[in-house]
């Protein structure tokens, strides 16, 4: 079970996100307000304009009846009761009450003028209050006419100096809209900018610390993957990391103790052999001599083999690529080794017509058929098969190795590259090699752009498939990076 991750305390994540959420939403808020406040403000003047317009329309045309009726305006001179009644009757007939709010304001009889046919006034303005310093009104007029006779002269405020009078008002209650609004928002945008940057930074907070805790080496840590967002695929792919890590790691300790097991068993044996002739139990002679050199011809080849892997790691691996003919190098090498296959036991079969062009180092090819008949060699049970085949692809080249029995284990076959692996029970130290070949094997043939796969055999053992970039591959650079 992997380790948990601490309680994240306050990122700082979080709170930037929650400063900017809530500025945001907040500016958001305040910028459709001011938009929608001059919209309705200047859709607003024109609708009460029309409005004042007709209503003063309708007032004219039922002072003209009133005048017919009466035949002069002396009856409103001293009345201003009867004026109010008559504004009134005229613009909201019927019997119930006058509408209240801006409506009734904009038809207010105060807020007209009449004069008679002379232009003297029957009916004027009211004094200002003596608290407004304003300058006097700029009147719209209306003639009043009855039966084609200009009888009178009706003025009318304009809707834009009665909404200087409602001023108050409308901004009270535009601040009241405002300030709920703007507090709704505040509320809205708290609760989400809380709520989201503690969620988000707190699965950051949790992935810095778990960053942290992998740079210090602390390769067990994993995040929960939970969801199928981009930090949950992120997670998944920092635990893929750490595993990744975790198991480079626990390779390269085993690695190490590898190479120490390696390297004692000769040294173990020369020092045995040295000390025996120091004691005088074996004799100083040419045979002795000449098992003194094959064990330190054998850590000189696991030497070479470890800085070849080091270099091909390292991405240093000498290699010089050039034309030239794969089937030719290998058949070549094969007619070599037929002799020798045949002192072991081991019928050669090949398969390799016509040309198979590639980009390749000769002396590293050789070499890597050379590791592949060690390993054919040491671990194929005479009598046995070696079957060989080249085949052309449409971009490439595969070359099939096949060998005898015995086999290999499906479940061990992506591990035989592994550096000093050895399969239990068919491989091991006595049967020669240091572990070492089918790595370099791997190595040569990325080289080189290819690839090398592990299968079973149908002769009952094991199957290499390497396959190569043919010379005019155009992805071959691409492999090689």
């Amino acid at each position: 079970m992997s380790p948990r991750l601490p309680r994240p305390a306050v990122s700082r994540l979080g709170i930037k996100l929650f400063v900017i959420i809530l500025v945001v939403n907040v500016a958001i808020s305040a910028l459709v307000f001011l938009a929608v406040s001059r919209s309705l403000d200047r859709g607003f003047i024109e609708y009460l304009d029309t409005t004042q317009t007709n209503r003063a329309e309708t007032l004219a045309e039922g002072l003209g009846e009133e005048w017919a009726r009466r035949g002069d305006w002396q009856w409103l001179r001293h009345s201003p009761d009867a004026w109010h009644r008559l504004v009134r009757r005229q613009l909201w007939p019927g019997e119930g009450p006058p509408p209240h709010g801006i409506e009734r304001r904009l038809g207010e009889p105060s807020d007209f003028v009449l004069h008679d046919a002379g232009g003297l006034p029957v009916i004027g303005l009211p004094p200002a209050p003596p608290d407004e310093e304003s300058p006097p009104p700029e009147l719209r007029w209306l003639p009043i006419v009855y039966d084609g006779e200009r009888v009178g002269t009706l003025g009318y405020r304009p809707p834009e100096q009665l909404m200087a009078r409602m001023d108050r008002i409308f901004l009270a209650r535009q601040q009241r809209s405002l300030a709920i609004i703007v507090g709704s928002l505040g509320i809205a945008s708290l609760l989400l900018a809380g709520g989201l940057s503690w969620w988000l930074g707190r699965r950051t907070r949790s992935m810095a610390l778990a960053t942290r805790r992998l740079t210090e080496g602390d390769y067990s840590i994993r995040l929960p993957e939970r969801g199928r967002d981009e930090l949950s695929r992120l997670a998944r792919d920092f635990n893929v990391l750490a595993g990744t890590l975790e198991a480079s790691r626990a390779a390269r300790s085993r690695w190490v103790s590898d190479i120490a097991h390696e390297l004692r068993t000769p040294l173990a044996v020369l020092r045995g052999e040295i000390e025996a002739m120091q004691d005088g139990i074996r004799a100083l002679d040419q045979d002795n001599l000449h098992s003194l050199s094959q064990e330190v011809g054998q850590l000189e080849r696991l030497v070479a083999d470890l800085r070849l892997l080091s270099q091909s790691d390292a991405g240093a691996l000498e290699v010089q690529l050039a034309p030239l003919d794969l089937a030719e190098s290998l058949a070549g090498r094969l007619e070599d080794a037929r002799g020798w296959l045949a002192d072991s036991g081991i019928t050669l079969e090949t398969d390799i017509a016509g040309t198979a062009r590639i980009r390749g180092d000769l002396q590293r090819l050789r070499q890597l058929w050379n590791n592949l008949l060690d390993n054919t060699c040491a671990y194929t049970h005479a009598p046995g098969r070696l079957r060989v085949s080249v085949q052309p692809l449409a971009n490439g080249v595969r070359v099939t190795w096949e060998d005898s029995a015995p086999g290999v284990p499906p479940s061990e076959l992506p591990r035989l590259t592994e550096r000093l692996y050895r399969v239990e029970g068919s491989r091991s130290r006595a049967s020669g090699g240091s572990g070492l070949g089918l790595s370099i094997a791997s190595a040569l043939v990325k080289a080189h752009g290819g690839r090398m796969v592990a299968s079973s055999s149908a002769l009952g053992g094991l199957c290499w498939t390497l396959e190569f970039p043919a010379l005019d591959d155009p992805g071959f650079r691409e492999r090689l990076a």
